[in-house]
């Protein structure tokens, strides 16, 4: 069982810049994804970045050269910096780790940004 937790939403004018954190309580495997998706009301929750334990990323084409992941050495943390942010980012951001046939969730954290 992992455990992640996420913080470091809130609410940011247009333009500005939030930086997302997530903790795992563990890194089950040595091979592992981590990665952040988004949902907004409404809508199905979709990627919005993916990066594996051997560093390779990817990126929703909506925030490509705004958000940038990243993991610590250990890899039980997950960063999203995101830069130039725009209403339609607007959205609960959730936290994913998947190991193996194993696929855990983050509680999600709210990211508002005003126009």
């Amino acid at each position: 069982q992992v455990q992640l937790v996420e913080s470091g939403g809130g609410l940011v004018q247009a333009g500005g810049s939030l930086r997302l954190s997530c903790v795992a309580s563990r890194n089950m495997f040595r091979l592992n994804t981590m990665g952040w998706y988004r949902q907004a009301p409404g809508k199905q929750r979709e990627l919005v970045a993916s990066i594996t334990s051997g560093g390779f990323t990817r990126y929703a084409d909506s925030v490509k050269g705004r958000f940038t992941i990243s993991t610590d050495n250990a890899k039980i943390t997950v960063y999203l910096q995101m830069n130039s942010l725009k209403p339609e980012d607007t959205s609960v951001y959730y936290c994913n780790y998947v190991a193996g046939p194993y696929t855990y969730w983050g509680q999600g954290t709210q990211v508002t940004v005003s126009s």
